[in-house]
């Protein structure tokens, strides 16, 4: 068994079995299903955000191998995920909890239990508020700056994200209103993270292909897209356009294949959006 519980929350659950505590933790629902609860939760500790799992059954474990995807086994994938992301300097949700217990892997429980990052806004509701209100052009690009550094960091700490949209990606509210570029922005959402010493290409292209598909809603110029590949490779764009030209083609198509799948229809450049699939813009 694994558990760690930081002091306020050990003082929440005082005198409760934690694993048992997680499973019926009452808050605002956000999932639920397959054996995963989402939920956030208030005391007089603090705001938190709780992820429980309580084992999703050989059945579902069978399906999603037969449908060539890793199922989600536990909490402590994300728990490992963070610490990666941490410790490669990266701004990303810090844990107050986490649990694991039981050797079969379809009915293990775990939880992971996280600060709830408070008065923020993503990357992709900053983007809708730009489709009518364009930002000043220097506060876009010091955006795509450290959107690609995060993108850079988090791949040599050899992480892949696997839902590596702007979705994931929070500042603080004040900040976005002010157009300030160096505040915090936290990367979440990493319990479908993969840790290796490497991350291997295709998973790479899959991260890049799903952000490329959600810089729809920002209307990217071309030298916006070579702005990113430029701190992305950490090469003169010259030579990244060069050397790194299987990775990129590969990411642009898989990110236009993510397109044309949600909204079924053929994609130009930049990546238009529209609000549900098939609708013309």
């Amino acid at each position: 068994m694994t558990l760690y519980l930081r002091d306020d929350l050990a003082e929440v659950w005082r005198g409760e079995d934690p694993f048992e505590q997680a499973a019926r933790q009452q808050g605002e629902v956000f999932r639920e299903r397959e054996g995963r609860r989402t939920l956030r939760f208030q005391t007089g500790r603090g705001h938190y955000f709780l992820k429980y799992h309580g084992g999703i059954g050989w059945g579902e474990i069978l399906k999603n191998l037969t449908q060539a995807k890793l199922p989600i086994l536990g909490a402590m994938s994300e728990v490992r995920a963070i610490r990666r992301v941490a410790e490669a300097g990266l701004d990303t949700l810090t844990i107050v909890g986490y649990g694991e217990r039981g050797l079969n892997p379809a009915s293990r429980q775990s939880f992971l239990v996280t600060e709830e990052l408070l008065d923020t806004v993503s990357l992709e509701e900053l983007g809708e508020t730009w489709r009518d209100n364009p930002p000043p052009a220097a506060f876009k690009w010091a955006l795509i700056r450290r959107v690609a550094e995060i993108a850079k960091r988090m791949h040599d700490a050899g992480v892949n994200h696997r839902d590596f949209y702007l979705g994931h990606f929070l500042m603080p509210r004040d900040a976005a209103a002010a157009h300030d570029a160096t505040a915090p922005l936290y990367l979440i959402d990493l319990h479908r993270s993969q840790v290796r010493g490497r991350v291997p290409r295709r998973w790479r292209v899959k991260d890049l292909g799903g952000l490329y598909f959600s810089t729809a809603r920002f209307s990217l110029t071309r030298r916006d897209v070579l702005r990113f590949v430029r701190i992305y490779t950490d090469m003169p764009l010259r030579e990244a356009l060069s050397d790194k030209t299987p990775l990129l083609n590969a990411s642009r198509r898989e990110g236009e294949r993510i397109y044309q799948r949600y909204f079924e229809k053929t994609p130009t450049f930049p990546l238009p959006f529209a609000e549900h699939p098939g609708k013309d813009i």
